[in-house]
């Protein structure tokens, strides 16, 4: 018999379906630390597992934006898990932080559990990159909130860094050398514009290709996941090789890489030291947009900073060398003179 509950458009049945689904993902972001299984109350962490003297406790939580809106346009549900994580774990390991556990809440009209199990598995690659353990969550049912093909996503990370090894404004020096780790492309912020941009103002749609993205349709351009920044940049961090990271999230650069220095210090970034992904010239192009706006709202290619002091620059690159990751010399630290931040034309 069909119960007052599922009556009312909450079906538990598939809750508890969902839960069983996501458990074998759950399992693979395990880590030292982690005690018991998902389906507890509350996830535990044993943090007395790590040779720290004086633990701080870093956290981050974050969300994916108005980006949901495309994936749920596109029916693509298995890496907007991916974004949540990653706009959440970079924000801790900026601040210097070894990422322990990640919670999620996903909030939906209808329970469909494959999407949901869908979700949570980019939920979990997010966190396999991010080096995190998935120790809980909550998925809720809310009809009359959203409606049936609607969700929300939302996510919580916590680090841990020794106190004296904290990255903070105070350890970032004038001519610290900037380098800049890429964007695997827009990430997640600046999504009201872009959908504005080609949906509202402009006649396009998912499926269209557009010469200048290199035969990828919108849909593949748009929801490319957030990059992670763990693998790369924490063991510079642990070696003592990085002042200061900032993550370049919503306000781009121009709100961004200043909360890495303190106030009597600026920003100075050489335009044309890197490569700009196509994306954000056809956004300045379709958006009618000033190149000021692009640094204030966008990534424009650099989705993290690191502040590094002039005799360890070659050590960086080296490491990241050995990596294969990435890099641009995008500029360095001064003395403010008058504005956080300052541009300088690109050289021809």
């Amino acid at each position: 018999m069909e119960n007052a509950y599922k009556k009312a458009g909450v079906n538990v049945e598939a809750g508890y379906e969902v839960v069983d689904r996501i458990k074998k993902h759950a399992k693979r972001t395990e880590r030292l630390g982690v005690m018991g299984a998902l389906g507890g109350f509350g996830g535990c962490f044993d943090l007395s597992a790590y040779q720290v003297k004086e633990p701080v406790l870093v956290s981050g939580t974050d969300g994916v934006g108005t980006k949901l809106l495309l994936a749920i346009e596109a029916d693509k549900h298995d890496t907007i898990g991916i974004d949540c994580v990653a706009m959440c774990v970079n924000d801790i390991l900026a601040q210097g932080a070894t990422p322990l556990y990640f919670l999620d809440y996903l909030a939906t009209g209808k329970n469909e559990p494959a999407k949901m199990e869908a979700i949570v598995s980019g939920v979990a690659e997010g966190c396999v990159q991010g080096q995190m353990a998935l120790i809980g969550g909550e998925t809720a049912e809310m009809p009359g909130m959203y409606g049936e093909n609607d969700y929300d996503l939302a996510g919580f990370a916590v680090g841990v860094a020794e106190k004296s090894e904290l990255l903070s404004a105070d350890k970032v020096k004038a001519g610290d050398v900037l380098i800049g780790l890429p964007s695997s492309g827009i990430h997640s912020n600046g999504f009201s514009l872009v959908r504005k941009i080609f949906f509202q103002d402009n006649n396009f749609s998912l499926e269209d290709v557009l010469p200048e993205l290199g035969g990828k349709t919108l849909a593949d351009v748009l929801l490319e996941p957030t990059k992670i920044y763990v693998n790369e940049v924490l063991p510079l961090i642990n070696k003592g090789l990085i002042n200061g990271v900032s993550h370049v999230t919503g306000g781009g650069f121009v709100e961004n890489l200043p909360r890495m220095i303190e106030d009597n210090l600026g920003i100075e970034i050489d335009k044309g030291s890197w490569e700009i992904p196509a994306i954000f010239s056809v956004m300045k192009e379709q958006g009618k947009l000033q190149e000021e706006e692009m640094y204030e709202i966008f990534n424009m290619g650099i989705g993290m900073v690191l502040a590094v002091s002039p005799g360890h620059v070659e050590t960086v690159k080296q490491e990241l060398n050995s990596m294969e990751e990435s890099y641009f010399e995008i500029g360095r630290v001064t003395v403010k003179n008058k504005e956080a931040i300052l541009f300088n034309e690109e050289q021809l």
